[in-house]
């Protein structure tokens, strides 16, 4: 039997989508938050925060001015780069092996992340991801200059097509609203994994939902059947 996608290429999400970074990001943000006069999230404010360019979150939900966010993210990452990128980082039960599958069949795939591409690099290296992706899209280091998802899916596009792989019919996977929205602008259907750190609203908008790396499979690979082999006379 072998395997085949419906999809052209594939465009992952990172954060929530195939990495829980969740201990490392909670404890880098207290250590800020703190740093800056403000109260720490809890575990389960993190929603709020994972998703987002740190620089629009530290705004919206952390209420500093683009000054000070821009400020606060510059020592979030510092603290990020000391503590080493990958260090509290897991990846989602299943969802390697699913990425290498894809690989394995052939698939081209790319992420497509709002976190600093140098941390994506890192993590994917580290589990050994990285020979998977034809492309490692993320944000720039100031989360300033290429933050927006929108933008950052059309970077991983961009380096997709430069590779000569076809783009006519990409998918992304995510796990966020921005994840939608942003794949919507180039036209591009998301399908939305419930395992990350999301609302269940958060789905609206999106071809599919899942809640099992099984049932995302099934809308990334379709498996042939081998041919019958007719018997003898």
């Amino acid at each position: 039997m072998s395997s085949r996608s419906p999809w052209t290429c594939v465009l992952w999400d990172v954060d929530g989508t195939i990495v829980d970074a969740s201990d490392g990001i909670l404890r880098r943000l207290t250590i800020t938050l703190e740093h800056f006069g403000r109260q720490a999230p809890t575990r389960a404010e993190l929603v709020h925060w994972i998703g987002p360019p740190m620089f629009e979150s530290f705004q919206v939900t952390g209420g500093m001015t683009p000054d000070g966010a821009a400020e606060a993210v510059a020592f979030y990452r510092a603290l990020g780069k000391a503590d080493g990128y990958t260090t509290g980082a897991r990846l989602f039960d299943g969802v390697g092996g699913l990425i290498e599958e894809l690989a394995a069949a052939g698939v081209p795939q790319a992420t497509a992340s709002s976190k600093p591409e140098r941390q994506v690099l890192a993590l994917m290296e580290h589990f050994g991801l990285a020979p998977c992706f034809a492309a490692i899209a993320g944000a720039t280091d100031d989360e300033r200059t290429l933050a927006g998802k929108a933008q950052i899916i059309a970077e991983a596009l961009r380096r997709l097509e430069a590779l000569g792989i076809d783009t006519s019919r990409p998918v992304l996977v995510g796990d966020r609203h921005h994840d939608i929205d942003g794949a919507a602008e180039h036209g591009i259907p998301t399908i939305f994994v419930r395992w990350g750190f999301s609302w269940p609203h958060e789905s609206e908008g999106a071809q599919a939902a899942v809640d099992t790396v099984a049932q995302l499979r099934d809308l990334l690979l379709v498996t042939d059947a081998a041919p019958e082999v007719p018997a003898d006379g």
